[in-house]
């Protein structure tokens, strides 16, 4: 399967999946949230890259009631969702879209992403970190919630037997515990080390990790205005 069709086939149990497999749940969108250098009373505009069913759309939304939004994805199924929990909103727009490659329309003034770029080959990831560069506009902010690697073979396993320990108590089925163990062959994280060092080579300031559990990390850059 590839990864638009494991997403596909997961949009309906989506939502409640995401709470249940993610340890730090509520820190971890929480800290994505809190790094968001706007007041509530601000307009301005971002792009959620693998936005899939709106999560972390919503919650910027509810603290920055006027920004407009845009959700894209490569899951057809996914903004599905998202347009109905969006659906009295205007200014949430949706686009079905395969970030791994493309260049990124427009200019933001932030671009957010949340449990999405792991899926990127190590290659892929610096690409799309310098077309999220490009896209954004001076000063704009770049922040990344997602899996990354252990920076050794131990520090992996540690990672690897904890979160196998938390989704085996989580409540799950064992249909989709399965399906959520099958999913694991697609992922590809790559060490926040290595990425946060493509964030500075690639020219973003203020780069750093503003929260990690295990595997779980919270990162981010920003487009000076200085750009020789």
């Amino acid at each position: 399967m590839s990864i638009k069709e494991i997403f596909d086939a997961g949009a309906d149990q989506y939502d409640r999946q995401r709470r249940m497999v993610i340890p730090c749940f509520n820190d971890f969108y929480q800290t994505a949230i809190d790094l968001i250098p706007f007041s509530s009373s601000d307009s301005f505009r971002f792009l959620d890259l693998g936005a899939g069913t709106g999560l972390l759309t919503a919650s910027i939304i509810t603290v920055f009631p006027h920004a407009t939004a845009t959700c894209m994805d490569l899951s057809e199924k996914m903004l599905q969702k998202a347009q109905e929990r969006f659906s009295l909103n205007k200014r949430v727009n949706f686009l079905i879209w395969d970030y791994s490659h493309s260049t990124l329309p427009e200019e933001y003034n932030l671009i957010v992403s949340a449990m999405s770029i792991h899926h990127l080959s190590g290659d892929e990831k610096k690409s799309l970190y310098q077309r999220v560069f490009d896209a954004l506009k001076f000063e704009g902010i770049f922040i990344n919630a997602d899996l990354v690697k252990g920076e050794t073979d131990k520090a992996e396993q540690k990672y690897h037997d904890m979160w196998m320990n938390w989704i085996q108590e989580a409540g799950l089925s064992k249909n989709e515990l399965l399906k959520i163990i099958d999913r694991m062959q697609y992922d590809k994280p790559s060490s926040l080390t290595i990425q946060l060092q493509w964030l500075k080579e690639i020219g973003f300031q203020d780069v750093d990790c503003f929260y990690k559990y295990f595997n779980f990390a919270v990162y981010s850059g920003r487009k000076p205005s200085n750009i020789w």
